[in-house]
């Protein structure tokens, strides 16, 4: 019994050390409601218990494994797997996975920027309350129509990506439409090769963005899922009972600047106090859905430019291939018709036999 003793702690030990040997660190940063950061170096391991986030939700944002983007709404988080972007929201902060990329820097600095709450303006308003009382059913609407803390960070994300998608696509038609343009005017292996990678890589971001696409139109045609992203309204219920008289406090008081939907009507606001009620997110998503849908149709139509030139140039080889074959043709007739005119001239001459 003593030897069985023994041997379970020391069990234990190898196991938690191998754990911590196989387990690799990942670069994150924190950043809160005050726009404060904190750049995080630790495993999964460490990642699940600061969040409370399951492992198979966590290898959704593994660069290494190829997943489509997903915004996934679990109890406490919302995934977040958008191209580059690949962040886990709550209520209080985001952890964005690799700060360091030169494609997230922006991101981190918007972030700082736009998630603080600005507790000045918030201070101002409490003396502006007091000396003018008829101000504060003003106030209140402002307060009622903030979005909460995830939806800010959401709705940076999707800025983001939104905007990075809609320049590489700008990028890929300044390419692409010159090098077409010149294909028509000269049909050349270069200017073949170049066009034919030119539409591999639109073809691969065609996808791309057809993923963020599909991605924000199953979200908006599911209400169960959008009411899954109100971590703020889920967290403000489990911490205290909601009366049916009064209006949950589940906004923080955090203006965002420059935010496309922060603001509705004040006819809106009175509906949020329904648990089911997805009203500012659905305006929310489907903002930046017609910017991902206005990207990709800017892509179809580049992808119809490129057939309509590869029709063009078939019809043009075509062409090329009917004449040669003519040449062909007319030159066999002649060289018949010369070399009877031979033989029946030798034949004339008697210089070879009938």
């Amino acid at each position: 019994m003593a030897r069985e003793a023994y041997l379970v702690p020391v069990v234990e030990a190898q196991v938690a050390t191998l754990k911590k040997k196989t387990a690799v660190t990942t670069s994150w940063i924190s950043i809160d409601a005050k726009g404060q950061s904190v750049i995080l170096d630790v495993d999964k391991y460490a990642i699940m218990r600061r969040v409370q986030v399951h492992a198979r939700d966590l290898r959704i944002l593994d660069p290494m494994l190829s997943y489509p983007s997903t915004i996934l709404g679990r109890e406490k988080v919302i995934v977040l797997n958008l191209e580059h972007i690949k962040a886990i929201i709550t209520a209080e902060e985001v952890l964005l996975r690799d700060p360091y990329d030169d494609n997230v820097i922006p991101i981190v600095a918007e972030l700082k920027r736009r998630l603080p709450q600005d507790n000045l303006t918030c201070q101002d308003q409490g003396e502006e309350e007091e000396e003018h009382p008829s101000a504060r059913n003003d106030m209140d609407t402002e307060e009622e129509n903030e979005f909460p803390f995830e939806f800010r960070a959401l709705e940076v994300a999707l800025e983001a990506i939104c905007s990075f998608l809609d320049a590489r696509t700008r990028e890929l038609e300044i390419d692409a439409y010159p090098a077409l343009d010149e294909l028509t005017s000269k049909i050349s292996s270069r200017n073949l090769d170049r066009v034919r990678k030119l539409k591999s890589a639109m073809t691969r971001l065609t996808n791309r963005v057809q993923k963020v696409r599909d991605e924000l139109e199953q979200l908006l045609d599911d209400d169960d899922d959008m009411t899954d992203l109100y971590l703020s309204r889920k967290l403000a219920g489990a911490c205290s009972p909601v009366s049916s008289f009064s209006v949950p406090s589940w906004y923080p008081p955090s203006p965002t600047i420059g935010s496309k939907i922060s603001r509705t009507s004040r006819a809106s606001a009175v509906t949020v106090e329904e648990d089911n009620d997805v009203e500012e997110l659905e305006m929310l998503l489907e903002a930046y859905f017609m910017q991902i849908d206005s990207t990709l149709n800017k892509l179809t139509t580049l992808r119809e430019y490129i057939d309509d030139t590869e029709d063009y140039i078939n019809i043009q080889l075509d062409n090329h291939r009917n004449q040669l074959i003519q040449v062909v043709i007319l030159t066999g007739l002649l060289c018949t018709s010369t070399f009877t005119s031979i033989v029946s001239y030798a034949r004339h001459k008697g210089l070879i036999g009938s």
